[in-house]
């Protein structure tokens, strides 16, 4: 008898309900940050209200689009994990400055489209550095985006950043009860319920806000019942130097944060991001970038808010997130439908946040705990790459009197700290051991950190 090939959970399809509920799941865990970015640039360049809900529903539907692309794949795009794409954060003052003083929206989407070119076509490049992400880097990042994606959890407790009654105590009390809601439901209900533990939280939360006056429902019914996103609706995009320099780093910055947020899912998931697999989610990163420049919204990267709600349930098949995918179109073609998910209060998400921002970073501890850090530096290396990462977030006036191109760089704490770790763990453990090694030897990559770290670093080698 002929016994059939176990389906890895990461392609393993629930049943249609459980889509539904664990793909909405998702959804609300990063509506907020997928429309902060079009709310952001569209405030600050004082565009008209029917511009800014046009911008809106443009991002909801491209990032259903990129979620597909990265969740389903085909050809060479799409890492084939369950990856959540939603608009950087890392480009948001670029785009400003560009949008502001540089040239209005067509010149922000003329360099869109360049970056997104430009990621496609370094995909190949990031994949082959894949060997130098050993656990004591991936850890280290991991740790990194948990820590630094607390805040945003900790502003949407306090009521929103800019909200009239920030940090007011019946703010913080919604919190409160939701974040017990969503432990209650994960720790006692039966496995299906303790899967959509955020859901149930969310929608209980929602529910109680509702009659306390914390939702105001007043734009559904002023949004529209159908919005369909046209390409170049604000103009042809125009290309300027300046603004397609500034965007190029963001594309590097990008990267680079994508780059560990595959890593974590991977961990998460059990199965481990090779370098073919790395390049195509990049160049996947890159097409929905143009995407982004040509159907009137912004560059497209993985979400790391959703990072931790894979970590927290348990649930790692990527046909989930690609339903989430899915629904994050529907939102884009239906603004009323849209409208409604807007109305959900800041501290109900926030509550639920807690969780999932602090599940990431214990993922990192999980991580780290493998490595060895007796007799290394590799201790010195989670210290200040940590630290660079956590700068930024709890100071983030730090560099503004540096160049622009380096505070695109240094102001992610995400990027920061990744970009440490990488440096650190190649000067203490790629390069010639100061003492006893020969002259052009290269010392143990990652200091043995664990038993299938070798095995890794050979294959990485061989790719390369």
């Amino acid at each position: 008898m002929v016994s059939a090939t176990p389906v890895h959970p990461v392609d393993a399809v629930p049943p249609i309900r459980q889509l539904a509920a664990f793909g909405l799941q998702h959804v609300l865990a990063m509506y907020a940050g997928a429309v902060a970015v079009p709310l952001i640039v569209g405030g600050a360049m004082k565009l008209p209200p029917a511009d800014l809900a046009y911008l809106i529903t443009a991002d909801l539907l491209i990032c259903g689009v990129a979620t597909l692309i990265q969740c389903v794949g085909f050809w060479r795009f799409g890492v084939r994990l369950p990856i959540m794409q939603g608009c950087t954060f890392a480009a948001v003052s670029p785009m400003v400055l560009i949008g502001t003083e540089g040239g209005g929206l067509p010149a922000i989407y003329g360099s869109v489209i360049v970056a997104g070119l430009a990621i496609v076509l370094l995909a190949p490049v990031f994949g082959r550095l894949l060997r130098f992400f050993p656990p004591l880097v991936t850890g280290t990042v991991i740790l990194v985006i948990g820590v630094s994606l607390l805040p945003v959890a900790g502003n949407w407790v306090a009521g929103g950043a800019g909200a009239p009654d920030f940090g007011a105590p019946k703010n913080l009390a919604l919190a409160g009860f939701v974040l017990v809601v969503v432990l209650a439901v994960q720790g006692f209900a039966p496995a299906f319920l303790s899967r959509i533990a955020v859901l149930i939280g969310i929608a209980v939360g929602l529910a109680v806000s509702v009659p306390f006056g914390f939702t105001d429902f007043g734009g559904v019914g002023d949004a529209h019942w159908v919005g369909i996103s046209t390409p170049f609706h604000f103009g042809a995009p125009t290309f300027h130097a300046s603004a397609v320099i500034a965007m190029l780093v963001v594309a590097l910055v990008t990267m680079t944060e994508t780059t560990g947020d595959f890593i974590a899912v991977g961990e998460m998931t059990d199965r481990k991001v090779e370098p073919r697999a790395l390049a195509d989610g990049l160049r996947a990163d890159g097409l929905s970038t143009v995407l982004g420049g040509v159907f009137n919204t912004f560059p497209y990267t993985a979400f790391a808010q959703n990072v931790g709600l894979v970590g927290m349930t348990k649930v790692r098949s990527r046909w989930v997130v690609a339903a989430a995918g899915g629904i994050l179109v529907l939102l884009g073609l239906l603004p009323k439908l849209g409208a409604v998910i807007a109305a959900i209060p800041a501290p109900v998400l926030g509550g639920a946040g807690l969780v999932m921002f602090g599940t990431v970073a214990a993922s990192g501890l999980r991580t780290l705990a493998q490595v060895e850090f007796k007799d290394n530096h590799n201790l010195t290396i989670v210290a200040v790459s940590v630290a660079m990462g956590v700068l930024p977030v709890g100071v983030p006036t730090l560099y503004d009197q540096f160049p622009d191109w380096f505070q695109t760089v240094m102001h992610s704490g995400i990027s920061a700290g990744c970009l440490t770790a990488i440096v650190l763990n190649i000067l203490f453990n790629h390069l010639p051991s100061k003492a006893g090694s020969p002259a052009g030897t290269a010392a143990p990559v990652g200091v043995p950190v664990s038993r299938g770290e070798e095995s890794v670093r050979k294959a990485g080698d061989q790719r390369v």
